[in-house]
């Protein structure tokens, strides 16, 4: 039994177990079919295992290969890893993320506190503003990276980094009985302001606007004073508010979604996104 382990080869065993076919395998490595082969039968000399049955119906692990694959794929990210966290040091430039004023109020702290730590020469710029704005910064190439809020997609999508449940919230229950109902929302074109005001045409519930404004903390204030209900993500509806128990109609869910600007998918914008996803992925509800 040999006592090093070749990484290139355990590369092109991975592959080929999760591909199930040499040549699909050889076509992700650039390397010939034959080459491919070549590699598994020095992988299986150097083991002295068989890792693969082959037949006419394609290629399948043995039970030894079974074995191997986890273990090779936790020695493939090790390695990654290790080689991405000394490309990282070299990372330099500027990055410029976007992100709604809610979002940013509670999760970008911590996001933008440990991406400049792990990154110095990177000068990073952050833009609050509603999702529609921020499409068309990422579409005039003014963002690089922003997270936006949209409807979610069906079975998901690999944008998305977790659904927020929006709820109702007031000062008092009793609020959310009044018609018609009075508002505390956030100018067009909020996403929030679009689904809350969707669930009340659809529940032919009539509804005034009590409060108008771009603030988050300017429409809890205003909520907490009892000028009227909010739509709110469940993450931030504060403790001492009341949740609607269901007087009104439900809102659903919306996908929290992380998207690059074309041609714009630098080291430092794939670097603050990998941060933004560790960050926020541990929040959805």
């Amino acid at each position: 039994m040999a006592r090093h382990l070749d990484l290139q080869l355990l590369r092109a065993f991975v592959t080929i177990a999760e591909s199930e076919s040499f040549t699909r395998a050889a076509a992700q490595l650039g390397l010939s079919q034959p080459a491919v082969s070549l590699q598994m039968r020095k992988l299986e000399a150097l083991l002295d295992r068989r890792l693969f049955d082959r037949g006419h119906g394609g290629v399948a692990l043995t039970v030894q290969g079974g074995d191997l694959l986890p273990q090779a794929r936790r020695l493939l990210a090790l390695n990654d890893e290790v080689l991405a966290g000394l490309r990282e040091t070299e990372v330099e430039g500027d990055v410029h993320l976007g992100a709604p004023e809610d979002l940013a109020t509670t999760h970008l702290p911590r996001i933008i506190g440990r991406f400049a730590q792990a990154h110095p020469r990177v000068r990073l710029s952050v833009v609050c503003d509603f999702t529609a704005n921020l499409m068309t910064a990422l579409a005039q190439g003014r963002l690089d990276v922003a997270l936006v809020k949209r409807e979610p997609a069906p079975g998901g999508s690999p944008e998305g980094v977790f659904t927020e449940r929006l709820v109702w919230v007031a000062r008092d229950a009793y609020q959310f009985a009044q018609r018609p109902l009075p508002l505390v929302i956030a100018p067009s074109p909020d996403a929030y302001r679009s689904r809350a005001l969707a669930a009340l045409q659809a529940g032919e519930i009539s509804f005034r606007d009590a409060f108008v404004s771009p603030s988050l903390a300017g429409q809890q204030a205003a909520v907490r004073a009892g000028l009227g209900v909010a739509a709110v993500p469940a993450t931030l509806a504060p403790a001492d508010l009341v949740i609607d128990a269901g007087d009104l109609p439900r809102l659903g869910e919306v996908e929290i979604a992380l998207l690059f600007a074309r041609g714009r998918q630098t080291g430092a914008a794939e670097l603050l996104a990998r941060d933004v996803r560790e960050v926020m992925s541990r929040t959805s509800v």
